[in-house]
């Protein structure tokens, strides 16, 4: 178990090498002179030149990496072009709303769709089964921009029963905190809910057909035990592995929600600082993102061994 675990962390390493060069190459990738770009139409050579010198644009490729590297492995992402602030006091900053967003977006959606997964295998082909595959092409078929308007002119505007926008700390009260961030959840989740239920579904159609799963009927198991304790269990690794990989779909998610709902979250963070052309802060949140989402699939690999024990070996 303990060299499974190791191999595991171990294989990370060389993940986020590659995902640290590529987050660097943005700079580099995207079209056009980046000092120019970032100078403006109005600027003078003299100005395009002191900004190319303060990106080390004038320095070779590799050493800027190796240089850049060194920096973010000293917990340092650099300094944003247009606030002068350190890019980790940014992200320091605005990563609570966000970090709340994507924990109620998870906890619903997992509370949400793998029962509905669930109850639809062992119901399939009747009306429950039917209005749960429905609700899933909904989910997956409507983009999130659309969900949140949606939600927000119905809950918010016309019923008033939610905030239309911003954000309340989580110090300033669980209720009004929860309040803020239930519409703009349940917007992002919509199709992270959808992903994990037709996947439970299916995953549960076929484990139900399964011997033991007769077995167990023919010893006078109840349903319940049935469900959750015999199949469940055994289809569980298809659904943490669509959990961590559908978990980027939160990431991209956010952008757009935190967009919709004022939600002064990374996601913001992320959308101004590509209006600025604001490169370091780009690759700060990118690089941030990156390495979170290596973490969730690193903790998928391990909640493998829990649920089928040959995995360890």
């Amino acid at each position: 178990m303990l060299t499974y675990i190791a191999r595991r962390f171990a294989a990370t390493i060389p993940v986020m090498a590659i995902v640290a060069f590529f987050v660097f190459s943005l700079l580099y990738i995207a079209p056009g002179d980046p000092a120019a770009i970032i100078a403006g139409d109005q600027a003078t050579p003299a100005d395009v030149e002191r900004i190319r010198i303060s990106l080390g644009l004038d320095r070779p490729f590799l050493v800027r990496f190796g240089g850049w590297l060194w920096d973010v492995l000293n917990g340092d992402l650099g300094q944003s072009i247009f606030t002068n602030l350190p890019v980790t006091h940014m992200i320091a900053q605005r990563i609570q709303p966000t970090l709340s967003l994507m924990a109620i977006t998870l906890v619903l959606s997992l509370a949400t769709a793998i029962p509905l997964g669930v109850v639809a295998a062992w119901k399939q082909g009747s009306w429950i089964d039917r209005m749960a595959m429905i609700t899933s092409t909904f989910g997956f078929s409507v983009p999130v921009f659309v969900v949140g308007y949606l939600l927000a002119y119905v809950f918010a505007l016309e019923l008033e029963w939610f905030p239309v926008q911003g954000y309340t700390p989580i110090q300033n009260g669980i209720g009004p905190w929860f309040n803020n961030l239930l519409l703009p959840a349940v917007a992002l989740g919509l199709v992270y809910m959808a992903l994990i239920a037709r996947i439970t579904r299916a995953t549960m159609l076929e484990v139900l057909s399964q011997d033991y799963v007769r077995t167990a009927r023919a010893k006078g198991a109840g349903q319940r035990a049935i469900l959750f304790v015999h199949a469940l269990k055994n289809a569980a690794v298809p659904i943490v592995t669509i959990v961590g990989i559908g978990f980027a779909t939160l990431i991209g998610g956010a952008v757009v929600t935190e967009s919709v709902f004022a939600i002064p979250g990374l996601g913001r963070l992320t959308v101004d600082a590509i209006l600025r052309r604001d490169y370091p802060v780009i690759q700060g949140v990118v690089l941030m993102f990156s390495f979170v989402y290596v973490l969730v699939n690193l903790a998928v690999d391990l909640l493998y061994t829990l649920f089928d024990p040959r995995i360890r070996y």
